[in-house]
């Protein structure tokens, strides 16, 4: 008697079709995966790391697809690699355990203006509704800079560090309390200013607030800018003073230079308050991109953060990062 071959076995050309798509699909995500774990991103790979989260969901449907075609041995690799990735991203959604901070609380806003064309009304607006007491500023040219105290940043956060440019490359630093030690640094990679200041906030021991934002990584050779700068980012003062690091880092925590920088004694706030899969950077200006998180507030770990959100910035083509933070009594 003439039987139908069986195509789920891989000795038919069927079967053996089926084995190579499965290994095909299975041997990029493990790849993936010893990537992102031994931070290992290099050239091409660093700009491809961002986007772990989205491969961290599609590996479990690489594995139950090889196993619903009994392809046994690339849906472990499958399962493997995707109990790591999403053993490496999930936590970002759950919020950490606070220090015993008992301290003022400090609501601390982030933006990148995107070559000062980000709207200054929206801006202001979104300083006041959120009582923001400090705000770092990425991109901040002199026009939008005398914009934004016209229309009433002046006497919201009068205490201020800038550094306007012409183009990409200003920053700033405004409080509402009385800041000291002001100043700014220029990176090497593409020489981005990055203003600071010590916020003296009323209750707390003095605060340093760094506006930071090292090089993008957008093509393979200027990656090795990308990496000089992520490289002269403060580490964290765990012995001495608080510090605070807020800004466009153009990496994400899948990225091994920015997780090194955290082990310094940073807590990074949208990841400690479960909100670390909030999108700052990609579709925002209608670009095809999906969302990443490239914005980033760390704070010394002896800050407690109460929660952290996103908020649209009409004109740039990132949002806002908000951190509401509870500082040590000081």
């Amino acid at each position: 008697m003439i039987t139908a071959p069986d195509l789920s076995r891989g000795g038919t050309r069927g079967g053996r079709w089926a084995t190579a798509a499965c290994w095909l699909a299975a041997a990029p995500v493990a790849a993936w995966a010893l990537v992102r774990l031994a931070g290992l991103e290099r050239g091409p790979l660093v700009l491809a790391i961002a986007f772990t989260p989205y491969v961290a969901a599609l590996a479990p449907v690489v594995a139950v697809s090889a196993l619903a075609l009994r392809r046994r041995a690339p849906a472990v690799v499958a399962a493997l690699a995707a109990l790591s990735l999403i053993g490496a991203v999930a936590p970002r959604a759950v919020p950490d355990a606070r220090p015993p901070a008992d301290g003022p609380t400090l609501r601390l806003l982030t933006a990148n203006l995107r070559l000062g064309s980000a709207d200054p009304a929206g801006l202001v607006d979104l300083a006041r509704v959120r009582r923001v007491d400090v705000l770092t500023v990425q991109e901040l040219t002199p026009a939008l800079a005398a914009e934004l105290d016209r229309l009433g940043l002046a006497t919201l956060l009068p205490y201020r560090s800038l550094s306007p440019e012409v183009g990409s490359t200003g920053s700033g630093v405004y409080a509402r309390h009385p800041l000291r030690d002001t100043g700014h640094r220029r990176n090497k990679g593409f020489f981005f200013t990055q203003a600071y200041a010590t916020v003296t906030v009323p209750g707390a021991p003095p605060l340093r607030v760094e506006s930071a934002h090292p090089a993008a990584p957008y093509a393979v050779d200027v990656v090795p800018d990308w990496w000089t700068d992520q490289r002269a980012q403060p580490p964290a003062t765990p012995d001495s003073g608080l510090s605070v690091l807020a800004g466009d880092f153009n990496a994400t925590l899948d990225h091994a230079a920015l997780r090194e920088l955290i082990a310094t004694g940073y807590t990074d706030a949208a990841d400690a308050a479960g909100a670390g899969f909030g999108g700052t950077w990609g579709p925002y200006d209608g670009d095809p991109i999906p969302p990443v998180t490239i914005d980033h507030v760390l704070v010394d770990r002896r800050i407690a953060v109460r929660a952290a959100g996103t908020f649209p910035v009409p004109g740039s083509d990132h949002r806002a990062l908000l951190a509401e933070l509870r500082l040590p009594a000081g």
